[in-house]
């Protein structure tokens, strides 16, 4: 199946009909996710009000580290099987890993500030995940880097693969450190938080993920018409 879909070809024309199914798909769970945590789950015991920033902040922090793991797994395809498909899909997975990285930050401080009484501190996981945004901004520069110079993507590939040190680290730091952040609240199997408040989580993480996916998708489409328009015109000055 990953030999059939480094095909170009193959993979547009799967990819082409699947994008729009979950953008949209993403979007309308999102959508119902947040309408009912902000409007059919009671406030938390301690946390208050302040409790419903949840349902943006798990997801965040979800993809922030999965999309390291995508391109984690990319690159270590591409680099074993050498399928350009395989690159595309590392550098286009950067951008919006990035982007729910920076979310995870942001939600964080937000509602750390009542929580603990400041935007921000130096605490295990909040410094870690900063640490992987700004991993995700050097691994964007240097694929970009690769690219122009003419590079055959190893280093981006290589660096993506070693940026992976990061994801145990923001997952076991509240494990391993005194920290200010709660405990793991979720796991594959059980959950400190009441299914009152917890059920509209699923709705909310489901629904970024299929945004994630389809933003990575509408990315690697844009890459290969970039390519195709760039290969179109070198024919041109060629002639």
């Amino acid at each position: 199946m990953i030999h059939a879909l480094a095909n170009p070809v193959r993979f547009l024309k799967i990819a082409r009909p699947l994008t729009p199914f979950l953008v949209l798909g993403g979007l309308a769970l999102v959508l119902f996710g947040a309408w009912a945590g902000l409007t059919r789950t009671p406030p938390d015991y301690l946390q208050g009000e302040t409790v419903r920033i949840i349902y943006l902040h798990v997801p965040a922090a979800w993809l922030g580290m999965g999309g390291w793991s995508s391109i984690a797994i990319a690159s270590f395809c591409y680099l074993v099987w050498r399928h350009p498909l395989a690159n595309l899909a590392a550098r286009a997975s950067a951008v919006p890993g990035a982007m729910f990285a920076a979310m995870c930050l942001m939600t964080g401080s937000i509602w750390g500030r009542p929580t603990w009484g400041t935007w921000w501190q130096w605490d295990g996981r909040l410094t870690s995940m900063l640490m992987l945004f700004f991993v995700y901004l050097a691994y964007i520069a240097l694929s970009r880097a690769d690219a122009q110079r003419g590079g055959d993507g190893r280093i981006p590939a290589l660096f993506g693969i070693a940026g992976t040190v990061l994801l145990p680290v923001i997952r076991y730091s509240v494990v391993w450190w005194n920290t200010l952040h709660q405990g793991q609240s979720l796991t594959l199997t059980k959950s400190t938080i009441d299914n009152a408040i917890l059920w509209p989580l699923g709705f909310t993480l489901s629904g970024f993920t299929l945004l994630f996916a389809g933003l990575v998708l509408m990315r690697m489409r844009a890459m290969l018409a970039s390519a195709k328009v760039e290969a179109r015109m070198r024919r041109m000055a060629a002639a």
